[in-house]
Formats: structure tokens, C-alpha cells, sequence
């Protein structure tokens, strides 16, 4: 399972954040209308599906108060405005291909979603199923800032990505929104062509940023996202060529069109890749093959348990944050591009 924010190194998402504080500019961000708030301390938290599908996000509060719907049905284009409490630790999902009947319920006792599941409810009561693409947040971390991720620890189910609402805090607002606004987009039917400039075509904007604040992207290829999932971590692998046994390298295995994939530790559970018993601690766990790919194809997700320094947003406490699912377009370099 995904270590929670209330494990991040702090020492190195301080760093982060500190880096972002140091930059004053004007206001480029898109005003969003969220439900009024609930009282001073409560913050926005808007759900978006880009998807050409229906998909059912699910909210898990760790700690503070969560939202009043842990889990709803999302359509094409629909969005969902939420709030949170400001102190509010928890993580957003999406749930794919879900079979619930007109009164929110699944039929029998298996299971009712293909990724992301978390029982025959649409409210969920606690985690999802791996493989599930992460977005999570620690609304009230250390020094009085909010600390915010994707994760991939659990494996990768969706596209997502994370934008950074000001919500009338001025300290934020004026932090330039490509510095805040991660994406992982590692599906090759919602990836862009490499080269993609949405700042000179189209609306002008992408993801709260313009072409004044613009997102550095990487140069994965739809091709390069078809492939970056090993094939032994596909939720749906393709069959073995030869007498049930893959040749190595497995470069001339024909792939389908990607699946979800689970991450090395959903998949075996072994200390190694789990970051547990004698590998937990930063000194003594690595990248291993899983989280080399993932962060290969989206470089600000976080690949492992101690990815922290590379993967871990932090901004000024009181801030909202909007959650797209399928946002399109490429996985955003942000950290590793000094921003």
C-alpha cells in the first residue's frame, strides 16, 4: 500500500515547498466555483472526469474531516465540488468499468468495479483495490503547509493530475501555477503526441497554466506508453509465446493496448519491493523495476515508498486542490526541471 503523507520525508517536500514560496508573480489561475465552505478551516476539493467513460471516484479520509460523499457516480465532462476539512489527510481515486444497479448497489458479492474497487457500494468505506492511480493529500503538514502527491506505489489504473486552487489565499495565489500542477498520463489513448503545445492552439490553457506559466512536459511517446508497464505487472498480460515462457529481453512480445498495471509490491508483496522488514528506511530501499518505468513514463508521480524529494508537492496550508481524471495531453517534468 501507498505509504501516507504522514510518513513523507518532510525534510525534503520542505525543501519543495520553500523553492516554490520563492517566486512572487501575478495571478494566472482560473477562478472555480466549489459548494460554499463550511466554516473558515474547510477547503475545496473538486473531482473531474476527463474520461470518455463514467467513472465512480472514491475518497478515503486518514484523518481531519473528509467530504460527505466518499464515493459517486462521475460522467463524461462532469466535475464535483467537495470540501474538506483544513486539516483533512486523505487520498482520491477513480473506479473503472462498474456494474452498480439504480440505488447504488453491485450485484452479488464479487467484485463491482475492474480497478479501484472497494466493495458493492458506491460510497466507499475504505481503500480501494490495487491497482489504483493515487492522488493524496495532507491538508495541514509541518511548518503550516499542505503537502500533495500521485501517487503509483499501488500500481496505475488512471490518468490524473493534480491542480493547485487558491482558494483567496494570497501566499498562494501567487505562486505560478506550473510549479504546482503535476500530471500523470501513462495510457496511450489519453496521451498527446509528442510536442504537445497547448499554450498555441486550442483555448491557450491547460491545466491551470497559460502561456505566461507554462508546464514542462516529458517526452514519453504513445508507443513508449504502451510498453512501459513489464509485462508480469500487467493486470492483463499478453499470452507467452513459446511453451508458456516469455523470452528476455521481452522487446518482441506483442503487447496489447495498455492495461492497468499493479505495481511490484501490489503484485508479490515482497520486502524488497515494499520497502518493509530489513529494506524499510531510505538508506536501505531503491528504485526497482517497476518504479523505474513509472517514473520513467511520468517522472512527478511517486514510483516507490521513499521517492519523497521527486515526487512530493508542498504549498501554503488553506489552499484547494482540483483532481482531474484522464486531463490528456503528456506527463508533466516539473521537479526534476528545477521547478
Amino acid at each position: 500500500m501507498a505509504r501516507s503523507l504522514l510518513g513523507a520525508g518532510m525534510a525534503s517536500t520542505l525543501m519543495v515547498a520553500l523553492a516554490v514560496l520563492g517566486h512572487v508573480h501575478g495571478e494566472p489561475h482560473e477562478e472555480w466555483t466549489v459548494e460554499k465552505r463550511q466554516n473558515s478551516n474547510s477547503v475545496p476539493l473538486v473531482v473531474t472526469n476527463n474520461c470518455a467513460e463514467t467513472i465512480f471516484p472514491g475518497v478515503l479520509t486518514q484523518s481531519g474531516t473528509g467530504p460527505s460523499d466518499s464515493g459517486f457516480r462521475l460522467d463524461p465532462g462532469a466535475n464535483r465540488s467537495l470540501t474538506v476539512s483544513g486539516d483533512w489527510q486523505g487520498r482520491v481515486w477513480g473506479r473503472t468499468n462498474c456494474t452498480f444497479d439504480s440505488s447504488g448497489k453491485g450485484s452479488g458479492s464479487g467484485r463491482t468495479c475492474s480497478t479501484g474497487d472497494c466493495g458493492p457500494v458506491v460510497e466507499c468505506k475504505g481503500t480501494g483495490e490495487n491497482p489504483a492511480t493515487l492522488a493524496e493529500f495532507n491538508m495541514l503538514g509541518a511548518n503550516n503547509l499542505a503537502y500533495y502527491d500521485i501517487s503509483l506505489v499501488d500500481g496505475y489504473n488512471l490518468p490524473m493530475a493534480i491542480v493547485l486552487l487558491p482558494n483567496s489565499q494570497g501566499n498562494v495565489a501567487n505562486i505560478p501555477p506550473n510549479e504546482t500542477n503535476p500530471s500523470c498520463v501513462a495510457t496511450p489513448g489519453n496521451m498527446a503526441a509528442p510536442g504537445f503545445d497547448p499554450y498555441t492552439s486550442g483555448s491557450g490553457t491547460f491545466l491551470g497554466t497559460n502561456s505566461s506559466y507554462q508546464l514542462p512536459f516529458n517526452t514519453m511517446s504513445a508507443s513508449d506508453a504502451a510498453d512501459w508497464c513489464p509485462w508480469d505487472l500487467q493486470v492483463d498480460p499478453p499470452q507467452a509465446p513459446g511453451n508458456g515462457v516469455y523470452p528476455y529481453p521481452d522487446g518482441n512480445v506483442q503487447r496489447p493496448d495498455f492495461s492497468p498495471c499493479y505495481s511490484a509490491c501490489a503484485k508479490y508483496n515482497e520486502p524488497a519491493y515494499c520497502c518493509t522488514g530489513k529494506y524499510e528506511g531510505p538508506s536501505k530501499c531503491s528504485a526497482n523495476y517497476y518504479s523505474k518505468a513509472a517514473k520513467a513514463i511520468c517522472p512527478d508521480a511517486y514510483s516507490y515508498a521513499y521517492d519523497d524529494k521527486d515526487s512530493t508537492f508542498g504549498v501554503p496550508s488553506g489552499a484547494g486542490f482540483q483532481v482531474v481524471m484522464c486531463p490528456g495531453g503528456l506527463s508533466t517534468n516539473i521537479l526534476a526541471t528545477g521547478k
